[in-house]
């Protein structure tokens, strides 16, 4: 009878073990499934988070595209008066002052219009030679100091700080004659 005590003990105590290791697993396998629901929670947020920047940077390429396509728009509205000042003086070439004056109304006209929008001319005369806004075609001797600009071939512009086009220009150089 004792043998049947004690197994029947023993299976006491193992009884509230597995009923532990049983709630454990159910513990386990709940954690587990809320864990799943979570990644695939979160995998979800990440394909429509990519999906919206995917759309967002499509949009983003469009504006751009339309934008440079439109981005002269101002430029060439504030050229047109030029334009028909063009026309106008096309339709006086057979008078020649007339037509004279209409060119220098329309240079005028061109001229503010691109100033209005930050065009500089690059200055030329009796300035000192500068290889960031001038570009030397000619040297030649001169009583000047070397370096000095002597003739502008073609003038310079310069759009806010930046140089669009270098003056092509002739400079002094330094006078053989005199050093002898």
């Amino acid at each position: 009878m004792e043998v049947k005590k004690d197994a029947k003990n023993e299976e006491q105590k193992k009884e509230p073990a597995k009923h532990e290791k049983h709630n454990e697993i159910e513990n386990l396998r709940k954690e587990l499934e809320q864990k799943g629901k979570s990644i695939e929670e979160l995998t979800d947020t990440l394909k429509r988070l990519q999906a919206e920047f995917e759309n967002y940077r499509k949009r983003v390429d469009k504006e751009k595209t339309e934008f440079a396509k439109y981005a002269h728009a101002g430029i060439i509205a504030k050229i047109l008066p030029a334009l028909d000042s063009f026309e106008m003086a096309l339709k006086h070439t057979n008078e020649p002052q007339k037509f004279i004056s209409g060119m220098k109304l329309i240079y005028a006209q061109l001229h503010s219009a691109l100033e209005a929008d930050g065009l500089r001319t690059i200055k030329t005369d009796g300035e000192k030679f500068d290889p960031y806004r001038h570009e030397v075609l000619m040297k030649e001797e001169s009583d000047k100091p070397e370096g000095t600009i002597l003739e502008e071939f073609q003038k310079g512009y310069m759009l806010n700080d930046r140089v669009l086009r270098f003056s092509k220009v002739k400079i002094s150089a330094e006078n053989k004659k005199v050093k002898e």
